[in-house]
């Protein structure tokens, strides 16, 4: 009975505030958006670039929310930044220019980063105007990050760094990349040692990206190609040897937030305001959705408190693949319709895209079945 009567107090406090910012959201993105300035898009987070836009949102405090004050952050919760970040993903808003910078790279910096890193590169990442790549997935690698042949050698106080990336979002478009280079050699048996990851310019003489080219014609992914490209101490992130431990860090992040589940959101959105609130497949999907939301939420409070739930992230990253490609199914039953890309139609053109990025969507983060791998590994050690 205690419980009982503490709980209301408690959940209307935290529900008011989440409510007051969500409506601060929704009216942003209704002059920007219905306004005519920017369109719903599928998989914003990837395509959806626009520079003008993640101004716009670092104007607000809205990018770089948990980080702290005096490293141009608005030093809020975890759950603050969830809510401005599902509102974003579910309007479909161009987000993709500070996303990799926002999610990974500037917690990556406050776990990992001198103070001398810290406040060169936080700053810009939370006004919207300093962008990253991630380097971490290599040719011929597939989903075994820990096969990694991109190597930096130090000599007389400088890093060389050879190799490549791929699959590597906006290199043509970010100042930097954070790339995971191999450091040290290591046996068979513990490739997982000897890596480390740089902060590297990517207008550095010997760095070239080149464009991979999607289905629908777009540029997102790229090639990125480091041809002894010389580094200074200071570009080293973390420890020497340390790299491994430092990615897991950064996957956990990248794998359990709403971009998991909500790629297709504005899909799902068009297809509700035209279909019967009573279809029995899209109750099933926003029972599904709830569930899903529930556990990103959870592992959201968790690393905001410091923890590293790689499994659970992996959890989510899994069920949400599949949740995105049941509603593109249950879209491609309902909607009757054909998908276009340059269709008038909102419904076809957001249907077009979904499916065009449906086969990436099991990828990237880590394929399927790795991430089912790394659950039943633990489910077996425990």
């Amino acid at each position: 009975m205690l419980a009982r009567r503490r709980r209301p107090r408690e959940v209307t406090a935290i529900n008011q505030a989440d409510t007051d910012l969500r409506r601060e959201v929704r009216e942003f993105l209704a002059h920007e958006m219905v306004a005519g300035h920017h369109r719903a898009r599928c998989d914003s987070w990837m395509v959806g670039h626009s520079p003008e836009f993640s101004r716009a949102l670092g104007e607000r405090g809205w990018i770089g929310m948990t980080f702290p004050p005096e490293y141009g952050g608005a030093g809020r919760r975890s759950t603050d930044r969830y809510a401005v970040i599902e509102e974003l993903l579910a309007a479909g808003a161009p987000v993709a220019a500070h996303w990799f910078a926002d999610r990974q790279v500037g917690p990556a910096l406050l776990r990992h980063g001198t103070a001398e890193q810290k406040r060169e590169f936080l700053p810009g990442i939370c006004r919207g105007e300093l962008y990253f790549a991630i380097g971490m997935s290599e040719p011929d690698s597939g989903s075994d990050l820990a096969a990694v042949r991109t190597r930096a050698v130090y000599h007389s106080g400088r890093w060389r760094l050879s190799g490549s990336k791929v699959w590597t979002s906006h290199a043509h478009m970010a100042h930097y990349a954070l790339v995971l280079a191999r450091t040290d050699a290591t046996s068979a048996e513990h490739r997982h040692a000897g890596l480390s990851q740089f902060l590297v310019d990517l207008t550095l003489p010997g760095v070239q990206v080149r464009p991979i080219i999607t289905l629908d014609g777009g540029h997102h992914f790229n090639e990125v190609f480091f041809d002894e490209v010389e580094l200074t101490d200071d570009r080293l992130l973390g420890k020497r040897g340390e790299g491994w431990s430092q990615v897991m860090q950064e996957l956990a992040l990248e794998r359990s937030g709403p971009e998991r589940f909500m790629s297709t959101m504005p899909l799902l959105r068009s297809l509700l305001r035209r279909s019967t609130p009573h279809h029995p497949s899209l109750g099933a999907l926003l029972a599904e959705l709830a569930s899903i939301r529930a556990l990103s939420m959870t592992v959201a409070e968790a690393l905001g408190r410091g923890e590293l739930p790689s499994v659970d992230s992996a959890i989510v990253k899994d069920l949400g693949t599949l949740f995105e490609r049941k509603v593109i199914e249950v879209v491609r039953a309902s909607a009757c319709s054909i998908a276009e890309f340059d269709a008038d139609d909102e419904l076809q053109r957001l249907l077009a895209e979904a499916i065009a990025h449906a086969p990436d969507r099991t990828l990237r983060g880590g394929a399927n079945e790795v991430l089912r791998g790394i659950v039943a590994k633990t489910l077996v050690a425990s």
